[in-house]
């Protein structure tokens, strides 16, 4: 399969539903070129596809789907602009699930899967030049204060957080490697107004900020020509409450 893309893409993992798809709407109505994946087919899937980017199956359940969705990629482009991991799950400790199964599953989606990918996708990111191409990690506050409901998630998100800094090492400096870690960036529908009100009340800005703000630092990042092996905070204060 040939090059299709006339112009580096931007790999976003998981784009189907809120940060993901906001980065990938915004990359799209800035004529950058997309690529992303998705394991579960939501509307916006198809709406993205309208908008021109390329929206690939990919399930990362097991090191087999990883490389496949790897391969399919360097099938379809020469060179990446960037790697945005953003693929999670949230999957707390239950008496129903045995707590070895809920490690793992939280090890394999937060650093299997971007551990494999950096490894396997290196090749379309090298060779642009100095600072030309990005990886960014998603990982999340509770990496600073751990969780005592989600513990297995908060030590994978934390892993990837280390990964970062090691990656940043290993690809510089053709490559800038960062992390962003969020914590209340936006609501669920079903959330209900006495949770909106305690969650909010967990930051000094006291607001769900939206999507912007992930897409803004995003933006930074991509235009920086120095910044990486660092973690950016985006939890509104939430440490100094």
């Amino acid at each position: 399969m040939d090059n299709i893309f006339s112009t580096r893409p931007v790999l976003i993992t998981g784009a189907g539903r809120r940060i993901g798809l906001a980065l990938a709407k915004d990359f799209l109505a800035r004529n950058q070129p997309v690529i992303i994946s998705f394991r579960t087919r939501y509307p916006s899937i198809d709406e993205l596809e309208q908008a021109g980017a390329l929206c690939l199956f990919g399930d990362f359940s097991t090191d087999a789907g990883i490389k496949a969705f790897a391969d399919t990629v360097m099938k379809h482009c020469g060179g990446l602009r960037a790697v945005i991991h953003n693929a999670s799950a949230w999957q707390a400790e239950s008496h129903s699930v045995p707590h070895s199964d809920t490690l793992a599953a939280m090890l394999q989606i937060h650093v299997n899967a971007p551990y494999l990918l950096n490894h396997l996708l290196e090749p379309l990111l090298r060779g642009h030049g100095h600072a030309s191409s990005d990886i960014i990690h998603f990982t999340d506050y509770v990496v600073e204060r751990g969780s005592d409901k989600h513990i297995a998630y908060a030590a994978s998100k934390a892993a990837l957080d280390n990964l970062t800094r090691s990656f940043a090492r290993k690809l510089a400096p053709e490559v800038k490697v960062n992390a962003i870690a969020p914590a209340m960036i936006l609501f669920n529908e079903h959330d209900d107004a006495q949770y909106r009100k305690a969650a909010l009340n967990k930051s000094l800005m006291k607001i769900a900020p939206g999507e912007k703000e992930i897409v803004s630092l995003v933006n930074y990042l991509l235009e920086s020509s120095y910044v990486t092996g660092r973690t950016h905070a985006v939890d509104g204060g939430r440490p100094l409450r």
